[in-house]
């Protein structure tokens, strides 16, 4: 399973310059809690060949005992609970504080593999900076700076150094295509998850070892095997005090990640909420083949339909690859098709896309509607071959790539995906800009 790292820390000691720093700045998935000044932010990163979990949480205040900051000290402590690497930062500048120590003393009890990260110390020897920080009996202070990025690789090689074995486990260890179940609390997710399994269940059993939030059900339907994962609800606004229980966004997101295929649950009669819109921007972004399921479709008048129709369109528009499928799981209806689309979004994400043809498709649709000029030049695409698969990722070599706008990108992804009929799930493009024979040449005379 992806790791979780957690940044933990008092605040103002730089644990979001540290998040945009591991996450690249990428949009990150936010979950929204009431009554709180900020909210615990989620967002993926990878180091090399390993990703991971990030998780940004408010400043930890271990003494208060009521208000905002005794909820927002509630909510970090559940985010360690559910941390595989808990990273604290403390500032370099300021030097150890009284809080510092609570704080140490307080992680100290969860048992959980803690990095102890002196953050501002640019400029500063790595010895002098934490120095004084090794009172707080967490081993080897790491010298950082989050807002440069001194140190920071470091920090992760660290950080990710136990699981390298677990990245390296081969995909043919897995039985069948996973599905990941996710969505708000009371969309019928449950419901939906039980007419999965139905009557035609031959195999169900709760797999051992798995999280007390994520269950994977292995079951066999018409004789093909598959993996269902079913999530804990991403909470609306709601009593803070059953939020910090019950809310687990970190372990539906590395079913996410774990997943093949995710099944996003709506509510057909609830509005489509900004929850919903940000775990299906995280499904996006981790690459993973989608099918959405509008639930409670059943004894909708039609007004109430066109609207759903429209919000979904409107709210939802950038998972136009998905199918959609409008069901009943309390009845049973709609199902048979919603896996007939499952099946077909796995196929899809796990396709094998020949380079003869990939060059053919580049080379027809350049030839259709030719790339806009950059300058005096037109950015040349030569050839592509196939780069990996779940998302299925095409590598595209040729000329001045880098000045290919978006627009044309997204035509490209469309032109691959009609022609490979890659429905159900998302299409990534690498372009790679070969060598100008000419830059050197013009370099010389320049001179």
């Amino acid at each position: 399973m992806i790791p979780t790292l957690v940044l933990v820390g008092r605040p103002n000691v730089g644990k979001s310059t540290l998040f945009n720093r591991l996450t690249r700045s990428r949009d990150a998935l936010v979950a929204d809690l009431p009554g709180l000044t900020r909210d615990r932010h989620y967002g993926r990163g990878r180091a090399g060949t390993k990703p991971f979990l990030v998780v940004d949480t408010g400043g930890l205040e271990p003494g208060a005992r009521s208000g905002i900051l005794h909820h927002m000290a509630r909510q970090t402590l559940q985010a360690v609970a559910e941390a595989d690497v808990v990273l604290l930062l403390v500032d370099g500048r300021t030097g150890v504080t009284p809080e510092d120590r609570a704080i140490a003393q307080e992680l100290r009890k969860t048992g959980r593999r803690l990095l102890l990260v002196v953050n501002k110390s640019e400029g500063r020897p790595r010895e002098a900076a934490a120095a004084e920080f090794h009172e707080l009996g967490l081993g080897e202070p790491l010298p950082v700076s989050a807002a440069h990025g001194e140190g920071v690789h470091e920090l992760l090689e660290l950080a990710l150094e136990p699981f390298a074995a677990a990245e390296a486990q081969p995909e043919a260890t897995t039985r069948g295509p996973k599905i990941a179940v996710v969505g708000r609390p009371n969309v019928g997710k449950s419901t939906l998850v039980n007419a999965i399994l139905g009557e035609e269940r031959m195999i169900a059993f709760d797999q051992p070892g798995t999280t007390r939030d994520s269950i994977y059900i292995d079951f066999e339907r018409n004789e093909r095997p598959y993996t269902l994962i079913d999530t804990a609800g991403l909470r609306r606004p709601g009593k803070v005090e059953e939020a910090v229980e019950k809310f687990s966004v970190v372990k539906t997101l590395q079913a996410i990640e774990d997943a093949h295929v995710v099944i996003l649950v709506l509510d057909a009669r609830q509005d489509i909420a900004d929850q919903d819109a940000h775990i299906a921007g995280f499904i996006l972004e981790a690459g993973r083949a989608l099918v959405v399921a509008v639930n409670k479709w059943d004894g909708l008048p039609e007004d109430r339909r066109t609207q759903v129709k429209r919000e979904i369109d409107r709210k939802l528009g950038f998972l136009d690859f998905a199918r959609r499928h409008f069901v009943s799981a309390l009845a049973g209806r709609g199902i048979d098709g919603m896996l007939g689309s499952v099946d077909a979004a796995y196929a899809a994400a796990m396709a094998r896309l020949p380079t003869p043809k990939l060059t053919r498709t580049l080379i027809e649709a350049t030839t259709r509607q030719p790339p806009p000029r950059a300058g005096l030049f037109r950015p040349k695409l030569r050839y592509a071959h196939q780069g990996g698969m779940n998302p299925p990722t095409i590598v595209i070599h040729g000329n001045q790539l880098d000045q290919l706008p978006e627009s044309y990108r997204r035509y490209l992804q469309r032109c691959f995906a009609d022609a490979f009929d890659l429905r159900g799930t998302p299409v990534r493009l690498q372009l790679r800009t070969g060598e100008n024979p000419y830059a050197r040449r013009h370099q010389r005379s320049s001179r």
